[in-house]
Order: structure tokens, then sequence, then C-alpha cells
């Protein structure tokens, strides 16, 4: 029988034996952690500060950047870390609270997407009836829900993958506790509920991106109709990169969660998981505010010192308030 000692700690994947590449590993993530950090900061900071970018879209996309930041912030820094001190232990708690933040954060990050397509469908193909629908209130409640409703989502995921025994080992075929590899590791053929939990979630994803897909083709009809050149790019420039970030976010999310997983990773498999875990919060901020006119001039005010005394103080009463 397998062997069902209480497991404390996994090994997390190692990208080299070679020292000299583990540093260049380390090298590489810093770089890609310290792109996102500063840039996801850079929008918050944007959008708090310009009065004139408080509105619903830019509410939204701020909560994006922090729900970018927590994601990368979970997987990133640890194995960082263990390239820059020769190891790759991580303990069960560590371990467990992976799985649950990464869940969580991507769960409301997918949930915000869903709701900025349907903030630009009513901006777009209801203009008459923008300011009444996505009103404060209604943009609260649905921040709220989407950060709540992630919650037990995330631990239904995480009781579920820890509560059987771990046995064949304690390798973890990734640079961070995901869901498929620690399947992998169960002492029996009960991973199937979990397995199970999975197909519901690619089913609850796909009808998200469904519902974003037909928002944007009614989206799309409707620019098309807007006599005015001008009008079109505008409304193209802030909904293909929302488009954009959506299928690069699910696309490779579901390949890596669908396909049957290997205890000798390739390094397919690693651009995979860069490609859904790293890759999004670093070029969010970039594909957004590189296509933004509103953006980068708020930006420019605040490079500049131009941000008033008065903003600063009209947004510390609304954030009271």
């Amino acid at each position: 029988m397998s062997n069902q000692t209480t497991v404390t700690e996994f090994l997390l994947q190692e990208f080299s034996d070679s020292r000299e590449l583990q540093l260049l590993h380390f090298a590489i993530f810093l770089a890609a952690y310290l792109a996102a950090l500063i840039g996801n900061l850079l929008v918050i900071m944007v959008v708090a500060l310009d009065h004139h970018l408080h509105t619903p879209m830019y509410f939204f996309l701020m909560n994006l950047s922090i729900l970018d930041l927590g994601t990368i912030s979970v997987t990133v820094p640890k194995s960082m870390g263990n390239s820059l001190w020769n190891t790759r232990l991580i303990s069960y708690a560590g371990c467990v609270a992976q799985v649950f933040l990464f869940f969580f954060f991507a769960t409301a990050n997918f949930a915000f997407l869903t709701v900025m397509a349907y903030d630009r469908y009513i901006a777009i193909c209801k203009p008459l009836h923008y300011e009444t629908i996505m009103n404060r209130r209604a943009c609260v409640q649905m921040a709220v829900s989407a950060w709540v409703s992630a919650i037990p989502y995330s631990a239904l995921h995480t009781g579920n993958t820890f509560r059987l025994p771990f046995c064949h080992s304690k390798m973890v075929s990734k640079f961070f506790c995901d869901v498929p590899q620690m399947l992998q590791l169960y002492c029996s053929d009960s991973y199937l509920s979990e397995a199970g939990i999975l197909a519901f979630s690619v089913c609850l994803y796909l009808s998200c991106f469904v519902f974003i897909v037909v928002s944007y083709v009614q989206i799309f009809t409707a620019v098309l109709r807007i006599p005015s050149e001008q009008g079109q790019h505008k409304a193209f420039s802030t909904c293909v990169p929302h488009l954009i970030v959506v299928s690069l976010f699910l696309l490779t999310g579901i390949s890596a969660y669908l396909k049957p997983t290997s205890s000798t990773p390739s390094i397919l498999d690693l651009i995979e998981s860069v490609l859904y875990v790293i890759l999004p919060p670093v070029v969010n901020p970039v594909i957004y505010s590189m296509r933004n006119k509103e953006i980068k001039a708020g930006l420019g005010k605040v490079i500049k010192g131009q941000v008033t005394q008065e903003e600063v103080h009209r947004c510390a009463k609304v954030a009271v308030s």
C-alpha cells in the first residue's frame, strides 16, 4: 500500500540544477514582478488621484489592478526566494494559502473582466441610460459581489483539494501549488470529486466568456454605426484591449487545467504557466495605459505633479464617504 504518512511540506519544481540558471530565473522573475508592481501601482495611483477618472470603467480597472498585484504576489515571490536560496521547499500551510489565494484573485479578476464588458456594453449600446444603470451604488454592489463571491468558490476548491491524504510524492510539478498538480499526489482515485469541480469551473468561466463575447458583438455592431471615425476609434481603443486581456487569461488558464498533467513537465508547460500567471499582471497596465488617452493624460499629470491639492482632498472625501 502507498505510504500515507502526514505530509508537512512539498517540493516545488526547480528550473535547473545549475546555480547560474537559478539566479537567471530569479532575475527574470524579479524583473517581471517589478514591472507588474510598478505598472499596476501607477494605474491605481492615477485613477485614485485624478478625479476625471472617477468613472465606472476606471473604478473597475483599479480593482483589476489590485487583483493583478495579488495574483502575481501569491506565486512569484516564493519561486524567486527558492531560486535565490537554492531550495524547493514550501510548507503545507503555505501550499494551502497559495491554492486559496490564487483561486480567489483569479476568480475575482475574471468576475471584474465580465463586469467591465457589461459596463462597456451599457456605455456604447445604451448611452442615454448609462448614468442611471451604472450609478455609484450599482458599481459598488457589483464590485463587492465580485470580491465576496470569490471567497466561497476558492474555499470550495481549497478544502476539496486538501481533504484527502497525499502519499505518491511530495514533488509538485510546477513553480507554485496549483490544483491539477496537487491532484497527482493523491493516494487514491478520489480526486474525481475535485476534477468534477474543475469541470464545473470551466463551464462557469466559459459561460462568462460567452456573455463577454455576446456583449462585444453587440458593442462592435453599435460602433460600426457611429458616423464619426473619432468616435469609432475611441470605442475600439477601450474595448479591443479588454477583449485581448480576457482571451489571454481564459484560453491559457483553461488549457493548463484541462490538459493531462505530467510528473515531468516540459518547457511548454512552464511557458503556459507564465502566460496565465505572470504575463497578464505585467501586460494589463501596458495594454490599458498605452491605448487609453485618459490614463496617459492622468499619468502625465501625476508624474509632473499637476494633481492639485484640491483633487487629493476630493479623493480623500470620496474614500471616507
